[in-house]
């Protein structure tokens, strides 16, 4: 008779056919099993895999992938030998508070808020959580329809900025909050679309970032007359403009999503690397299936990331905290992708270093990052709920310090 094998050395078998961590229980008393046992039982329990996935897939159709894909998603996570995330169970502490369709999430990691903007008659438009999960409140002041939010400001201070792409009153324009929900400031002008510059006009506006200076970032043009990348001061000024429709390079179709490299980067100068601490713009150019990139300072158009898009367009990009990787998110595949950061000097090309396939339906429209702790919260409309992955810290110091 072959060598049999313990109980816990069968089970490490069981739970890497599901890439499941080892359970770190002893056992006093192994069971042994034949050779020819253990691959019947293996067998069986890759079967028993194979229903509960298809089981999993007729409930999510079934019940529209709320509650399942929260559970599932985990299980079938980064797909590398050291996940970089893990799923957070346990946020929020109660989803019922999701009463619409979730578009998009902004974090304020100075004092560790997590704001969320959802869709739908009579209910709030705006919910307001804790980072560990804990609902805070909500207001509802002139927002029509929310697509992009993005939070700036220091500690004392904090400013809520919202992209409004309704049709009524409050639509077409970009709009700033403080964090009770008071409107402070509004760009564009209200219930009227356009493409003027003096004043402003927006269609449409998808997204926007503001940087540390407070100089705001704004992608323009989710399916609206504008294709356009706008950079404006502190005080509302336009800086640079880039952008029309097309597919050259500086041109967009549907520019969803913008941000800022983490990190300064050194440009190439005739041969010769000038360290510069360059910010390099992205802009997630969704119709034409890119990443775009440009000069923070400039507006000068650097290049572009199209091989990792051959399906579908991203419709969201951001660093993680120490710049070392993109996520990106692709609406309809349901999917989220860990691309490298470019090296030092060139735009190069994109390479995908992991990705997480969601329950079909789930649709990751925005998402955004924690630049404290590297918490990555998803704003998923399909699925109508916020989901937030959590970096594994032994396996990435660098995230989240």
């Amino acid at each position: 008779m072959k060598p049999g094998i313990g109980l816990r050395s069968f089970s490490g078998l069981v739970f890497r056919c599901f890439r499941l961590p080892l359970p770190q229980t002893r056992l006093q008393a192994p069971l042994t099993f034949t050779s020819q046992a253990l691959r019947m039982a293996r067998t069986w329990v890759c079967l028993a895999g194979a229903v509960f996935f298809l089981s999993c897939l007729v409930l999510h159709s079934r019940f529209c992938g709320s509650l399942v894909s929260r559970t599932f998603s985990f299980h079938i996570s980064w797909r590398m030998e050291d996940p970089l995330f893990r799923l957070d169970l346990g946020w929020p502490k109660n989803s019922e508070y999701f009463t619409g369709a979730t578009f998009c999430v902004a974090v304020d990691s100075l004092n560790g808020l997590v704001y969320v903007a959802q869709r739908g008659d009579d209910i709030p438009k705006v919910l307001v959580f804790s980072e560990d999960g804990y609902f805070l409140r909500a207001w509802n002041y002139t927002v029509d329809t929310p697509h992009g939010m993005f939070v700036s400001g220091t500690p004392y201070e904090q400013s809520v900025w919202i992209t409004d792409v309704g049709s009524g009153p409050y639509g077409h324009t970009v709009k700033k909050y403080n964090s009770l929900g008071d409107l402070v400031q509004v760009l564009g002008t209200p219930g009227k679309k356009g493409t003027g510059l003096n004043p402003l006009q927006f269609d449409n506006p998808a997204e926007l970032y503001v940087d540390d200076t407070g100089e705001i970032y704004i992608v323009d043009g989710d399916g609206g007359l504008n294709n356009r990348l706008v950079k404006l001061s502190q005080d509302f000024m336009i800086l640079w403009l880039r952008g029309e429709n097309g597919t050259g390079p500086a041109k967009f179709n549907i520019p969803h999503s913008v941000t800022l490299d983490s990190v300064g980067r050194v440009k190439t100068v005739s041969l010769c690397l000038e360290l510069c601490g360059c910010w390099w713009v992205w802009v997630a150019d969704r119709g034409n299936k890119r990443l775009q990139v440009f000069d923070k300072d400039t507006g000068e158009w650097l290049g572009a990331w199209d091989n990792c898009f051959t399906e579908e367009g991203p419709s969201a990009v951001r660093f993680t905290p120490d710049g070392r990787y993109l996520i990106v998110a692709q609406l309809n595949l349901s999917r989220l992708s860990l691309l490298a950061a470019p090296p030092s000097g060139s735009i190069g090309d994109c390479t995908v270093v992991s990705t997480i396939q969601l329950a079909d339906e789930v649709l990751p429209h925005l998402l955004e990052v924690d630049r404290k702790t590297g918490a990555v919260y998803v704003a998923e409309i399909g699925a109508k709920q916020i989901q937030k992955y959590v970096p594994w810290h032994s396996r990435t110091p660098a995230l989240g310090a």
